[in-house]
């Protein structure tokens, strides 16, 4: 076998991907138009977790007094806030490029293109372009912020969560579009430092992929803590004014008008795939997203593609996964496809929310007979002595058998707790199993087996 790979992008799905190749044998080439790390350790998933335990720490000191404790003057450095986030994405960028050359991973920066071959040429950042060619070519170059057709980031008044994580100054007033991970995720954070959030989602409840029960459950918890959230709102319009932006909103009921210095548009992602040459290879692609099998290879032979191009959850865990199966699989290594059922879901606002599997009304309508049992943390001892008692721990089981469907967290420590599920999923382990099994007192984690003992009617302290 000719063990020469070259990966397009340098994300959690492309450089694991060049890691594994590199640990199997392979001469791997990477090609990269801006950091290491993509989107995710740059932009995304750690950069934001930076954001949001420093948002977590201010609201820690801001129940001091609950806690038997007292704290005077506890204000906001915003842009002390922002460095800090920053210093850690570009530490761990910097971690990305060390293990590049602790592979012998020959990194190049540029933009690439797939030309017949297939090859690739890439216009190079220092310039000038380099034609490049190996039997094996992973696709990897993920995705970005989402427009609406009548609403489109500018930058300034209209941002993204790039120019979300970044800018200069807190914000007096947030307009946040869109109720996904990341929606809620800045909501919570901007809310906690002091700026006047409105949250607006077009479908009925909050985190729309997520069991119906935790979006109304976060919206409460929003409420409580003085968010303004509309679910059921459509933004008809969006005007920019001399102070930021005005929006019109048709709730159910009526019409607003809503202003603010900023809005935050946050409807989803686009997937990477223009200009990469695509057609002229006849590879094939379904609303911008690449068709591929259950390996990750394309139409066109010798061409993978991985990640958030792809029509899968776009997660950064799921692509790191999809990466080494493709490449394992390249090196005749004997792979099993990827179990997407088992695929954990997380969001990391507080309080957090994970989730696995099936929604109770997804299992419904696919004709299950269920049993559903759910524990909420008013009951546990342990969240009450850390003075976080929202939410709850709900697992749907199969009735007859007892096949863990799903499970959906909405608490403390949720997208930590929501590992063990993941576990007893892939291990096929019953819900009379699950709720046998010993967890140690007092934890957050006895959440789940009690979850588990109540959709027996076990269920000992409920």
């Amino acid at each position: 076998m000719d063990k020469r790979l070259i990966v397009i992008g340098g994300g959690p799905g492309g450089y694991v991907a060049a890691i594994r190749a590199a640990q199997l044998g392979f001469s791997v080439q990477l090609i990269e138009r801006e950091n290491l790390g993509g989107i995710c350790l740059n932009w995304g998933c750690i950069p934001t977790k930076a954001l949001l335990k420093s948002a977590e720490v201010l609201e820690y000191l801001l129940q001091a007094e609950s806690y038997g404790l007292k704290t005077e003057n506890s204000s906001v450095d915003f842009p002390k806030v922002i460095a800090r986030s920053r210093n850690v994405a570009e530490k761990m960028s910097r971690g990305v490029e060390f293990l590049m050359k602790k592979n012998k991973i020959e990194v190049i920066k540029g933009t690439a293109r797939l030309i017949p071959g297939p090859a690739v040429e890439v216009v190079l950042a220092t310039g000038g372009t380099k034609t490049l060619s190996a039997p094996h070519i992973i696709i990897a170059t993920g995705a970005r912020a989402a427009n609406l057709p009548h609403i489109q980031i500018d930058g300034k008044t209209v941002i993204g969560y790039r120019e979300a994580m970044t800018l200069s100054k807190l914000p007096e007033s947030l307009l946040v579009i869109g109720a996904g991970a990341i929606g809620v995720e800045f909501s919570y954070f901007y809310h906690t430092l002091g700026t006047r959030v409105t949250l607006v989602e077009a479908l009925p409840h909050l985190l729309p992929r997520e069991d119906e029960e935790v979006g109304k459950e976060l919206e409460k918890i929003y409420k409580k803590k003085g968010l303004s959230v509309l679910t059921h709102t459509q933004v008809m319009e969006l005007q920019k004014t001399r102070k930021g932006v005005k929006a019109t909103l048709q709730t159910p009921k009526e019409t607003l008008q809503v202003e603010a210095d900023l809005a935050l548009l946050a409807v989803g992602i686009t997937p990477n795939t223009e200009d990469l040459g695509l057609e002229k290879l006849g590879i094939q692609t379904e609303k911008g997203r690449i068709v591929v099998d259950e390996f990750y290879r394309t139409g066109a032979p010798g061409v993978y593609a991985i990640g958030d191009v792809l029509p899968t959850p776009a997660l950064a865990h799921v692509a790191s996964m999809e990466g080494i199966i493709c490449v394992e699989k390249i090196a005749g290594q004997e792979v099993r496809p990827l179990d997407y059922s088992t695929i954990p879901s997380c969001t990391y606002c507080q309080p957090e929310v994970a989730s696995m599997g099936l929604t109770e009304k997804a299992a419904r309508e696919k004709g299950y007979e269920i049993k559903v049992g759910k524990f909420p943390y008013t009951a546990s001892g342990k969240a009450s002595a850390i003075g976080k008692n929202e939410g709850f721990v709900k697992l749907i089981f199969e009735a007859k058998y007892g096949e863990l469907l799903g499970a959906h967290i909405i608490g403390p420590n949720a997208t930590e707790m929501i590992g063990e599920l993941i576990v007893a999923r892939r291990l096929e382990t019953t819900g009379h199993e699950l709720a046998k099994t010993i967890h140690p007192h007092p934890t957050l984690s006895e959440a789940i087996m009690e979850a588990a003992a109540a959709a027996y009617g076990e269920v000992i302290h409920l």
